[in-house]
């Protein structure tokens, strides 16, 4: 005989005790008269003897009996109770996103919204993840970050998002200027704009094949959305992931000036904290971004293959 009654008698038993008869138990636990008859048994066989009293066709619960009845009946409440809460702790708590500022501004908040209209029950919070700096997955479900190699750990498991590499680019105003020109020596002659040193531009000149690259000076930027906004205001040529300005490119906002890249090594990542598997929500969020990550490349490809669109190719 097994320690412990089975709980599915003692959820009967209780039932019956409270509803007052079997028939009433089982309309209550969506079973049928038989069932609630066939548990009650395998209880009394349990205890050793009789629970109820019978006169005729109703039952009286034994003193024993009405006293389980009444701890059970606690014991199930707070069971539910604890269920409830648990319930809401996954749904009404925001799920927590994280994500360097490139892929925040450019990526997911002009996505959000879409996002929301599909999914209103799910409550975020987005914050950022500053590159270079440890992401405290207690309080992180999700992280979007920058890496040369795929970041490992036993903390979070580690998804390819988008690719790293980096394009020259500038308005179309200035991107007239190489029109029918070198590309590279072209831009040597331009303003450039540098994401938090020169090493983007030297390397860049260096695989373009310019050989008497310019002087290493112009302003830097120590975050990207400032290093965009310089671009897409006109005040020179920067280097910056195509991934990240995908949007920009297919507006005519700014123009891709040259296909030879840097930082083709590096990638963005989708990483997933050790709370996010505990959130009711996590599935649908990394379907989501994955989804949307595929349908964009799908656009990208149809639109010509080569990332054409804003693309102004005169030479390297």
């Amino acid at each position: 005989m097994p320690i412990f009654p089975p709980l599915n008698a003692l959820r009967a038993f209780e039932a019956v005790v409270r509803c007052g008869s079997f028939r009433a138990a089982a309309d209550e636990l969506f079973v049928t008269q038989s069932a609630i008859s066939h548990q009650i048994r395998a209880l009394e066989g349990w205890f050793g003897g009789p629970l109820f009293a019978r006169y005729g066709n109703r039952l009286r619960p034994l003193p024993h009996a009405d006293d389980l009845a009444r701890s059970l009946s606690l014991s199930f409440d707070a069971i539910h109770a604890a269920c409830r809460r648990a319930k809401d702790f996954r749904i009404s708590h925001p799920l927590v996103v994280a994500a360097i500022p490139s892929v925040a501004m450019c990526w997911l908040i002009p996505r959000l919204g879409k996002f929301r209209e599909a999914h209103p029950a799910v409550d975020m919070r987005i914050v950022y993840a500053l590159h270079g700096q440890e992401i405290d997955f207690g309080d992180v479900h999700f992280a979007f970050v920058f890496a040369p190699t795929p970041p490992a750990s036993r903390n979070y498991e580690t998804c390819f998002f988008l690719p790293g590499a980096s394009v020259p680019v500038c308005c179309p105003r200035l991107a007239a200027r190489v029109t029918g020109k070198n590309t590279a020596r072209a831009i040597s002659e331009m303003d450039l704009l540098h994401d938090t040193d020169h090493s983007g531009w030297r390397t860049w000149f260096a695989r373009a094949g310019l050989h008497d690259p310019p002087p290493e000076c112009g302003p830097v930027f120590e975050d990207f959305n400032l290093l965009r906004a310089a671009a897409l205001s006109g005040q020179g040529v920067a280097l910056c992931p195509e991934a990240m300005i995908r949007q920009d490119l297919d507006a005519g906002h700014l123009v891709r000036l040259s296909q030879t890249t840097v930082f083709d090594d590096y990638g963005h990542y989708l990483l997933q904290g050790p709370r996010a598997p505990a959130h009711a929500h996590t599935a649908t969020f990394r379907t989501w971004v994955l989804g949307e990550r595929d349908r964009d490349a799908g656009r990208v490809a149809s639109a010509g293959g080569n990332h054409r669109n804003g693309h102004l190719d005169a030479g390297y």
